[in-house]
């Protein structure tokens, strides 16, 4: 039987954590080698909150699986062309925005993975198999057991309907949006907050009790990660090609800066 490797996927069926970067600035495929070599595990090509294609999104997609790294793309909404035409570019993971009751997710399950387990769309050779020509029960079987469907927790419903989201089949992570939650909750930025906290933990138990993976995103202060790693979070998003940028630049100028004659 065919195998496809998804890296985020393999380090959290192991009890481990699946660590990635969010893509809003880059735009050439070298960035799978060079986040790989950063000790990332998985790409977050953010189709939300950027200008770039579909085809760009696929490029990096394929040059990110074959350099060991996942690539998994946040898709702009539920209409199944958004995650059937990322995964059929190469992307081996969907991330679908505000998420709020049962129905929507057990609806991107089903555009994300083939029958039995769902209803996507099947098309020619796949990247995800590196476009061999394989029995299409084989082909569609790996690609469904590589492929993670996660969706994104953003507001106070949906922690309500946690519990029912989690009890899902098919899905894999539930992922919270931080900054968007803390909005909703009219907590802006305050990400410790104690119902903030509360509503990780419960989001994390429900994950525990339904065999799901907890996912982490907009909180980036180690510290804190640190904390919410210790409540059972898994899938951590830990920071953007900008931020990443911005931080070094900034550090490399003011240390230049520091040496100007007076």
């Amino acid at each position: 039987m065919a195998k496809v490797r998804n890296i985020a996927k393999e380090r959290l069926d192991a009890g481990e954590l699946a660590i990635g970067v969010g893509l809003r600035q880059a735009r050439t495929v070298d960035i799978g080698k060079i986040m790989k070599t950063a000790g990332f595990d998985f790409l977050f090509i953010d189709g939300e909150h950027n200008a770039m294609s579909v085809d760009m999104m696929g490029q990096i997609s394929n040059a990110a699986q074959d350099a060991g790294i996942t690539p998994i793309v946040r898709v702009p909404g539920f209409q199944h062309f958004h995650a059937s035409r990322a995964l059929d570019a190469g992307a081996q993971g969907i991330v679908v925005p505000h998420v709020d009751t049962v129905e929507i997710a057990a609806r991107m399950v089903d555009q994300c993975l083939y029958p039995p387990q769902g209803h996507r769309s099947v098309t020619g050779s796949l990247p995800q198999i590196d476009f061999a020509t394989l029995p299409m029960a084989e082909a569609t079987a790996a690609v469904n057991d590589a492929t993670l469907v996660v969706v994104m927790l953003e507001t106070p419903l949906a922690v309500e309907n946690v519990e029912a989201i989690a009890a899902v089949p098919g899905l894999d992570v539930l992922l919270v949006g931080a900054n968007d939650f803390c909005m909703e909750m009219g907590l802006p930025g305050q990400l410790d907050h104690p119902k903030v906290v509360e509503s990780l933990e419960r989001i994390a138990a429900a994950c525990r009790a339904n065999g799901k993976y907890a996912g982490l995103g907009g909180v980036y202060t180690p510290p804190l990660i640190e904390r919410y790693v210790g409540m059972g979070f898994r899938f951590i998003l830990a920071g953007s090609d900008l931020s990443f940028l911005l931080a070094g630049a900034k550090e490399r100028s003011a240390a230049v800066r520091a040496m100007s004659p007076r």
